[in-house]
């Protein structure tokens, strides 16, 4: 016997459900880490039973990546949409500032996000499922730059578009790191502005 097709009214409710159970997720995992919390109490969060937990995650591991496709789709997109501002080529230095102008730095998501990386640290499954994650958001920055690689020159010490698409995730997970211990956002976007020009350009902030 073949399965009926959820309605319209059923889909709407799981997605509902869905998003419900990722918001009240977060907001546990922010306030007390990601291996303190237990089904049980993200569903008590939500207002949800285990079933609907089931019915949408198989596990928090699950659930976590669920909320960093989220999040890494955004801050792609923003990055993407900074640097694609200039055309075929690139100002760097215009770009570095609209960049840093827009770019999540979230210090709840940080909490959770370093605390899932400690997990995944120590499960190399977990692991390569981050891995696969975080390079989203490095392809979408490696793509931009190598659309600009005849317009515009970047250090040559960098290599290719990919390795300075390397040296960017890797200066905002230093500033990130930071801003996780002394709660300043407005600094944090100052110095991850300073760190990519110096990265990009030859340090000269000159359009």
């Amino acid at each position: 016997m073949t399965a009926k097709a959820p309605t319209g009214r059923v889909s709407r409710r799981r997605v509902r459900t869905r998003a419900n159970l990722l918001d009240a997720a977060f907001a546990v995992f922010a306030a007390k880490g990601f291996g303190r919390v237990s089904i049980e109490e993200v569903c008590e969060s939500a207002g949800y039973s285990r079933g609907a937990f089931y019915s949408n995650f198989d596990s928090l591991d699950e659930l976590f990546f669920a909320l960093y496709g989220q999040r890494a789709d955004l801050i792609a997109e923003q990055v993407t949409t900074a640097l694609a501002a200039d055309g075929p080529g690139l100002d760097v230095p215009a770009a570095v500032e609209r960049v840093t102008e827009v770019l999540l730095l979230d210090r709840d998501w940080l909490l959770v996000k370093t605390d899932f990386l400690v997990h995944a640290a120590r499960d190399p499954a977990v692991a390569r499922t981050l891995l696969e994650h975080r390079a989203r958001l490095r392809r979408a920055i490696a793509d931009r730059l190598a659309r600009a690689r005849g317009h515009t020159a970047l250090p040559a010490v960098l290599g290719d578009a990919d390795e300075a698409a390397h040296a960017v995730v890797a200066a905002y997970d230093g500033v990130t790191t930071q801003l996780l211990l002394d709660r300043d956002v407005a600094g944090a976007r100052v110095w991850l502005g300073q760190l990519l020009t110096a990265l990009l350009t030859d340090g000269s902030t000159r359009h």
